[in-house]
């Protein structure tokens, strides 16, 4: 028997590819997947749990989820993911709105869950192994048809000292390259015009295979196929090769936009936190990028209040901003994650790791303003996503979906969603640049 199912996905790109794949599986087992929760035999939750935060966030759409349970327009209730991979235990025993869990290793067990959950006997509890689960599968896009997302690997081997990753999600696996240019190649047939290549370190990718770095050669393959954009998420610094930079820099689809999160730049609390940089390195790697990739930005993440930082380490990290000049910058707070290293170690308070968040972040605000004034008059491809009513908006190269900014344009015709166009950019608004169709 079909049931009517729900999936809502928190957290990261990658989770919200394991949520596709459930789509998926579901569909295939004669399930009909729908969008909104309300009228759903089953709503799927697929949390995230890399932060207290998060698992805030997943506590909070569980219980909105019984809200509507208890009105009748939810019967049951699945809850998937890294929060469940985390906390399973507290899950069962204090979260009775969950009629059913499944960990990280478990998300092919999905279509039997729901079968399961659906008896009102059962209380389905899945928990497989993270790091054997499989990876590939089909997949229903729940991102819009022009974009998609590729993960070439599961897991992290890295082991910082604030992250739970490894955790959640096992040791690192590389994908074999076939069943990436597989998976590709249907991508890419469906209309997919920009590829956002993901895994928690895509630098890595194939070192487990056989010891040898094989992005550089998967991202040759991938732009023999038909793909407009081709974008790189999570590159670890010390794993960056000089192949890598070559094939950036040479073809013309793979986006001169790197996402290098480096989260400090001090050496001692780089060292504490078991990351394999020093500053000088750091320096040296963003200073060969921009000269053997033109037109390059750069995105990154920084962790404001690590153990070890003082006001010395912050002005420290301040400054290291200022000359370096990162494009792009997510700014974290520490968070003292359960289970990991850091939590133990002596860091400063919450209010005081934020306060600091916050200067980081208008210090990375002057460097965003400045690096719009320098390419106004400039011209951009620009990918088109919408109309507001009154501005067409999209995404050059220098914009990841979700995570930067828009650019917003004029147009003299109708422009559609998807379409690629010439923007002359003019202005900007609200930390935003605009333009003008250039055509």
């Amino acid at each position: 028997m079909g049931y009517q199912i729900a999936f809502i996905s928190l957290g990261c790109a990658k989770n919200q590819v394991n949520c596709e794949q459930m789509m998926a599986s579901a569909a295939a087992a004669g399930h009909t997947v729908q969008a909104a929760p309300e009228g759903a035999d089953v709503v799927v939750v697929n949390t995230c749990g890399f932060l207290a935060s998060a698992c805030e966030e997943a506590i909070e759409t569980i219980l909105e989820m019984a809200e509507l349970k208890r009105a009748g327009q939810v019967r049951k209730i699945l809850v998937t993911g890294c929060m469940v991979q985390r906390y399973q235990k507290e899950i069962l025993h204090e979260l009775p709105e969950a009629d059913g869990v499944l960990g990280t290793g478990s998300y092919g067990d999905i279509a039997q869950a729901i079968e399961e959950v659906m008896d009102l006997r059962l209380r389905p509890c899945h928990l497989g192994n993270i790091h054997t689960a499989g990876q590939g599968g089909p997949r229903i896009l729940s991102t819009p048809p022009w974009y998609a997302y590729l993960r070439i690997a599961e897991g992290c081997d890295n082991h910082c000292a604030y992250c739970v990753i490894p955790s959640l999600r096992g040791r690192y696996r590389s994908r074999p390259r076939e069943e990436l240019l597989e998976e590709a190649v249907e991508l890419s047939s469906a209309g997919v015009k920009e590829l956002l290549v993901i895994a928690q370190d895509i630098t890595r990718y194939g070192t487990d295979l056989n010891g040898e770095h094989q992005l550089a050669g998967l991202l040759a393959e991938l732009c023999r196929l038909d793909f407009r954009w081709i974008r790189l998420h999570y590159l670890y610094p010390d794993e960056i090769t000089d192949e890598l930079i070559d094939i950036i820099a040479k073809e013309d689809k793979i986006l001169p936009y790197l996402d290098i999160p480096i989260q400090h730049c001090n050496n001692g609390i780089l060292k504490a936190m078991n990351r394999r940089d020093t500053k000088a390195e750091l320096t040296a790697l963003f200073a060969k990028l921009r000269a053997r990739i033109p037109g390059l930005v750069l995105r990154t993440s920084i962790i404001t209040g690590l153990p070890g930082e003082g006001e010395a380490e912050f002005e420290e990290l301040c400054a290291f901003l200022r000359e370096v000049r990162i494009e792009r910058a997510g700014v974290f707070p520490f968070s003292p994650e359960e289970g990991t290293r850091a939590a133990l170690m002596d860091h400063v308070d919450t209010e005081e790791a934020q306060r600091r968040a916050e200067l980081a972040v208008d210090v990375q605000s002057g460097i965003i303003d400045e690096y719009h004034e320098s390419v106004l008059g400039e011209t951009r491809e620009v990918l088109c996503e919408g109309f507001d009513g009154q501005m067409f908006y999209g995404r050059s190269y220098a914009e990841s979906p979700e995570i930067d900014g828009r650019i917003w344009f004029d147009a003299d015709r109708e422009v559609a969603p998807g379409e690629f166009v010439t923007v002359r950019l003019t202005g900007t608004m609200d930390g935003e640049l605009t333009g003008e169709l250039a055509e």
